[in-house]
């Protein structure tokens, strides 16, 4: 993959000098991409119940949380100053705040490394060093092999650059019990084939996008019948894989009746998301968004019976 020439910004009306405090903070906000950290924090919040049996301590699920967002936001700030090139030319990322010029690369390079010392030190320093490593890890994972390494190279870069996405269960266990254990291998196994299947019919509703700018994401360079066809593979492997919490001691009823019942629905869709793609369908009687839509409420019912389970089975 060739890289792809940014659009200039126009730095004399956009630039940090002409913009209101208020504005700038919020361009410095935008950079930590806090809709995602939500969902980042929806995994590793009910994690931490799971590993305590209970209710952990507030305060740690506070400094966890607050060290979490301080590190995927250093992650997600770098990204986009390695993406600047291309969110210039993408539709759905051209109100970027280094595309419009609110923060500067510089500002965005400085506020990213910042975020990433600070939060490893937050974390060691207040939670324990191994989640501070595995915290590192995940942020070093993002920015050097998923944004630089894979995401412009090859169709699988959202199957392994998700692994950092699947980071927080690990923290959030590690977060309590100093360890990680074979529960926390299976819910990080979850969020790692959650991710394609989560992440692909948002790249089919976009894939012009991505196309523009020679990113190689699975739908640019598969068809929608391709493409399907693996999102019902990962969501079959992504279901079994969450039904053998039970079987491992980890949980009890509550959370398999809840995980298998969302676990149906989901293949339902995926299933239904294959068929339309089998016959032709496009445009937006596809309905891939559907999927997308269902995703995120899946791995919040999920992750809210893995909170709960302790306290019911």
């Amino acid at each position: 993959m060739t890289a792809v020439d940014s659009r200039p910004v126009d730095t004399n009306s956009a630039g940090a000098g002409h913009r209101p405090l208020g504005a700038r903070v919020m361009g410095f906000i935008a950079l930590t991409k806090p809709r995602i950290i939500e969902l980042l924090l929806m995994t590793t919040i009910p994690v931490m119940f799971l590993a305590a049996q209970g209710v952990p301590s507030l305060w740690l699920v506070f400094a966890t949380c607050f060290g979490g967002y301080l590190s995927a936001g250093g992650a997600n700030s770098l990204n986009m100053y390695l993406d600047r090139d291309i969110d210039a030319l993408m539709h759905r990322t051209s109100n970027r705040p280094l595309v419009t010029g609110m923060v500067s690369p510089v500002e965005a390079l400085v506020f990213g490394i910042s975020l990433a010392v600070v939060s490893t030190l937050w974390f060691g320093l207040l939670v324990n060093w191994l989640s501070a490593a595995l915290a590192l890890g995940a942020l070093l994972f993002y920015v050097v092999v998923y944004t630089m390494l894979l995401k412009r190279r090859t169709s699988q870069n959202i199957v392994w650059g998700g692994i950092a996405g699947c980071m927080p269960v690990l923290i959030g266990w590690s977060s309590v019990t100093n360890s990680l254990s074979w529960g926390a291998v299976v819910l990080f196994l979850v969020i790692f084939f959650w991710t394609p299947p989560h992440y692909w019919p948002l790249s089919m509703k976009v894939k012009e996008d991505y196309a523009r700018v020679g990113v190689p994401m699975l739908p640019v360079i598969a068809t929608n019948t391709v493409v399907a066809r693996q999102i019902v593979v990962y969501s079959w492997v992504m279901v079994a894989v969450s039904l053998t919490l039970w079987p491992l001691g980890y949980v009890g009823w509550f959370y398999t009746t809840v995980a298998a019942a969302a676990g149906i629905w989901w293949l339902w869709e995926a299933h239904a998301l294959q068929s339309r793609a089998r016959a032709g369908v496009t445009g937006a009687p596809l309905k891939e968004m559907r999927l997308f839509h269902w995703s995120i409420t899946y791995v919040s019912l999920v992750f809210l019976a893995v909170a709960i389970d302790p306290f019911v089975s």
